[in-house]
C-alpha cells in the first residue's frame, strides 16, 4: 500500500493532469466551436448525444445539463443506434458524437449512417487523425497528452476534457439565449434547488396561522395567542391590519425578567416596534437571508404596507431552503 505522502501526490498528480488537459482544450477553441453554437441555435431539432464506453456516460451528462438550460437534447447510446435507437433521430436534429480514439467499431458504423441521413454530425474527439474527426461537419477538439491512469489505459483525461468541454457549450447556449433564473425554475421546479429560483415568501406564509391582536389587549389575549399558533409570535396590528409592532416568546421572558407585575400591562407595552418584515412576493430565500442576518426566528409578511402572514424560520428549513 502507498504512503501517505505518495497517495496525496498521487491525487495531485491526476489533477494536475486533468487541469492541463482542460486548459489545452481552452487553446484549442475555434470557429468549429462557434459554428456549432450557432448551428445548435438556429436549429429547428435537437441536439442528440451519443457514445460509446465512458463517452456515452460524459453523454449523458452533457444531455441532462443542455435540458436544463434551454436546450433540447436526447441521448442516444451508440451501440443501441445500430440497433433500432436510430429512428429517435428526426430530419432537424443535430448529432454530437463523442469518442476519445473517433475509431472504435460502433462509431465507423454509426458514422456513414449519420452522414447519409443527412443530419449535422459534430464530432468530440481526442484524435484528429481518426475516422469520426475526418467525417464530421464541425470538430470538437478534445486531444489531450496522457490519460491520469498510470498504465494510460483508463479514460480518466480523456472523459474530464470531454465533460468540460460539454460544459463550456452548454453555458455559451445558455448565454446566447439569455437564459436567465426564471427560466432555469421552470427546468428545476423539484428539490432544494428549484425552491430556492420559485418559492416565494407569501407561499410559506399562507401554510401558517395569522396569528394577531390589538395593541390595547391585555398580556393573556397575548399569551393565549401565542400559545395557539405555535409560531412563537403574534403580530399587533391596528384596525386596518397595519403592522405596529410583533411580540415574540423573548419578548415574553424580557418581560417576566423586568416588571414584578403584569396585572396592567397591554400589548402595546411590550411589543418590539421595528419588526423585520418581507414583501409577500419576495422569494423565499430572501427571506432566509433577512432572518440569517438578522438573527431572528420569526419575520412578518407584508402586502405593500398591510399585514400577510408570517414566516418561522422551521418553514425554511422543512423546504429545504436553509
Amino acid at each position: 500500500m502507498k504512503s501517505k505522502k505518495s497517495i496525496i501526490q498521487s491525487a495531485i498528480s491526476t489533477l494536475e493532469l486533468e487541469a492541463a488537459a482542460i486548459l489545452n482544450v481552452a487553446k484549442n477553441i475555434n470557429a468549429d466551436f462557434e459554428k456549432v453554437v450557432s448551428s445548435i441555435l438556429h436549429s429547428k431539432g435537437r441536439v442528440i448525444v451519443t457514445g460509446i464506453g465512458k463517452s456515452a456516460i460524459i453523454a449523458q451528462k452533457m444531455v441532462a445539463t443542455f435540458n436544463s438550460t434551454g436546450t433540447p437534447a436526447i441521448f442516444m447510446h451508440a451501440a443501441d443506434a445500430i440497433h433500432g435507437d436510430l429512428g429517435m433521430i428526426q430530419l432537424d436534429d443535430i448529432v454530437i458524437c463523442l469518442s476519445k480514439s473517433g475509431n472504435t467499431p460502433e462509431i465507423k458504423v454509426l458514422t456513414p449512417l449519420l452522414k447519409t441521413a443527412g443530419n449535422l454530425l459534430i464530432g468530440m474527439v481526442g484524435e484528429l487523425n481518426s475516422f469520426l474527426a475526418e467525417q464530421a461537419d464541425l470538430l470538437l477538439n478534445t486531444s489531450f497528452e496522457k490519460e491520469a491512469c498510470p498504465h494510460n489505459l483508463a479514460p480518466t483525461t480523456s472523459t474530464t476534457a470531454q465533460l468540460a468541454l460539454g460544459d463550456a457549450l452548454a453555458i455559451c447556449l445558455l448565454e446566447c439565449r439569455d437564459f436567465n433564473e426564471s427560466d432555469f425554475a421552470k427546468y428545476h421546479p423539484g428539490g432544494s434547488l428549484g425552491k430556492k429560483l420559485y418559492l416565494k415568501a407569501r407561499d410559506l406564509a399562507l401554510s401558517n396561522e395569522k396569528p394577531s391582536i390589538h395593541p390595547s389587549a391585555p398580556v393573556k389575549d397575548v399569551l393565549i395567542e401565542i400559545s395557539k399558533n405555535r409560531l412563537g409570535a403574534v403580530v399587533v396590528v391596528d384596525n386596518d391590519e397595519n403592522v405596529l409592532g410583533i411580540i415574540t416568546d423573548g419578548d415574553i421572558r424580557r418581560m417576566l425578567e423586568n416588571n414584578n407585575s403584569i396585572a396592567n400591562l397591554k400589548a402595546e407595552d411590550i411589543m418590539g416596534k421595528t419588526p423585520k418584515s418581507i414583501q409577500f412576493d419576495a422569494l423565499a430565500v430572501d427571506a432566509l437571508a433577512i432572518i440569517k442576518q438578522n438573527n431572528i426566528t420569526q419575520l412578518l409578511v407584508l402586502e405593500q404596507n398591510t399585514y400577510f402572514g408570517i414566516i418561522h424560520l422551521h418553514d425554511l428549513l422543512n423546504e429545504g431552503i436553509v
